[in-house]
């Protein structure tokens, strides 16, 4: 099973200012099908809160900094993103939950899928009976 990894990604320093990218199957392993971004995040907010039976993610932050708390149904790591050339890979089958979002922080995410709410598990219990049943 894959596991949840921080990737680097390409960084070309220039003083007019720095550019980084992502391209598909390159530096993610998965062909992007949706990419959404999450900005506006009330103070004490969390986002999240959910798994995907198929679905896979990459998550930027494009600005500011947030947490990201990956759990998988037995051990949960947290990985804070504060930097636009990297970002948290999370395959399928992983609970996730973003926290601790700073003032006009943006996320971007990348996703392996388009939109299925069939895809989603949202009660985190019924999440570890999944787990068990794997």
């Amino acid at each position: 099973m894959k596991k949840p990894e921080i990737i680097n990604l390409p960084k070309f320093e220039d003083p007019r200012g720095n550019l980084s990218f992502i391209e598909e199957f390159k530096h993610i392993p998965f062909k992007i099908e949706r990419v959404y971004w999450i900005y506006d995040v009330p103070g004490g907010q969390v986002r999240g809160g959910h798994a995907f039976k198929k679905q896979q993610e990459f998550i930027v932050a494009l600005s500011g900094s947030f947490d990201v708390v990956v759990d998988d149904g037995t051990i949960k790591q947290t990985f804070s993103l504060n930097r636009s050339y990297y970002g948290l890979y999370i395959p399928a089958g992983y609970w996730r939950q973003m926290q601790n979002f700073s003032t006009n922080s943006v996320a971007i995410v990348l996703s392996s899928t388009e939109f299925d709410e069939n895809d989603y598990i949202r009660d985190y219990l019924d999440f570890l009976k999944s787990k068990k049943n794997v």
